[in-house]
């Protein structure tokens, strides 16, 4: 099946049913721990899908292997990303993320596919909100919910991908703000409610990618900008992130950019996150997230948390009154979003602390002057 969507035009801002859904995700985080989706990827595989369902039609010459390219399914076998998404929405997901991890131009030439960019996020929302369209339909009442996951990239500006040149940047500033705000634009165009900048490794990327969010609600004057989440990886027992920063370090670099939610997921399971969710939870000044991988990897890459060990977790960190929406990620399935879903159930949102007025600097660590 192949159903490439037709570009669309931009908008000058939001639609009156934009807002509305706009103030109605606001309204959810107010009333009540959300429950974001699982993994993408690992429902992917379940599938068994091969060369072919990559390719489709469209791409049935392409010069390039694109088996792997899980985003570029949103254009030739939507059925399955839009079963995945219903899946997670019968599990009792408030929230999917559309499956545009890698849509970006830079992503995407590994498969030499820059030039679709924009069609793979115009019908990687087309997916989600057919999914949530069809929920909403079947459960009167219900809203659902779709955010236009913006990946951290397979380039990073602040470290060197050459031992021997520590100079050496892959990409360049610009580069990197081009490619996000084309897939930004994109995102906004098919209609999501919020976006989220995720599984950050590298807090210049992550501050690119938000600095290409304010350029295009500039340009576009956006009486009512949609939610603007931020999500951050800690690669190890070191509690840092991949180009150094400890939680603290990484809030408050992006702080500045007054984000609708902060977080932490991927790379660590739930109880290895449980010491920077709680640091987290107690410096944000925003809502706080936490959807982690089931568990860490094994020695064939797969995930050994089941559902319950996953909501065992992240249960205790909404009785501790730590989190704003929790979810899965690597290795998450609707069995383990099901769980958490109850688990979860009947818990208070975490409620957001007044900060002390300081000047709050930071670099790999951060430096607070009252």
């Amino acid at each position: 099946m192949d159903t490439s969507p037709a570009p669309q035009p931009a908008t000058a801002g939001l639609s009156a049913e934009a807002s509305a859904r706009a103030d109605a995700f606001r309204r959810l985080f107010a009333s009540k721990i959300v429950l974001l989706d699982g993994a993408m990827g690992t429902m992917v595989q379940t599938f068994d899908l091969g060369e072919q369902d990559f390719r489709g039609e469209r791409f049935a010459a392409h010069p390039h292997d694109l088996k792997g390219n899980n985003d570029l399914l949103c254009l030739t076998r939507p059925d399955v990303v839009e079963r995945i998404h219903r899946d997670y929405f019968a599990a009792g997901a408030d929230l999917v993320e559309t499956n545009t991890f890698s849509s970006t131009s830079i992503a995407q030439a590994d498969y030499r596919l820059e030039t679709v960019v924009r069609d793979l996020n115009l019908a990687a929302v087309a997916c989600a909100r057919r999914a949530a369209d069809q929920v909403e339909a079947g459960t009167p009442g219900r809203r659902c919910f779709v955010a236009g996951a913006i990946g951290p990239l397979n380039r990073t500006l602040s470290m060197s991908p050459d031992v021997n040149r520590p100079d050496y940047r892959a990409v360049t500033w610009d580069q990197v703000v081009a490619a996000y705000t084309e897939q930004i634009a994109a995102l906004l165009d098919g209609g999501v409610d919020a976006l989220i900048v995720e599984t950050i490794f590298d807090t210049l990327n992550c501050k690119a990618a938000l600095f290409a969010i304010e350029q295009v609600f500039d340009a576009r004057g956006l009486a009512a900008r949609v939610p603007v989440m931020i999500s951050v990886t800690i690669t190890d027992a070191s509690g840092r992130t991949l180009s150094g920063q400890t939680i603290g370090a990484f809030y408050t670099s992006i702080a500045h950019a007054k984000p609708f939610s902060v977080g932490i997921n991927c790379a660590l399971g739930g109880a290895a996150m449980r010491p920077y969710v709680e640091e987290l939870a107690r410096i944000a000044d925003c809502y706080t997230t936490c959807y982690p991988n089931a568990g860490l990897p094994n020695a064939f890459g797969g995930y050994d948390e089941t559902p319950e060990d996953m909501a065992s977790v992240l249960g205790e960190f909404a009785a501790s009154g730590w989190v704003n929406l929790v979810g899965g990620c690597c290795g998450s399935t609707p069995a383990h979003i099901a769980a958490i879903a109850r688990a979860i159930r009947g818990r208070a949102p975490r409620q957001l602390p007044s900060a002390a007025r300081a000047l709050r600097l930071s670099g790999l660590e951060p430096l607070a002057v009252a």
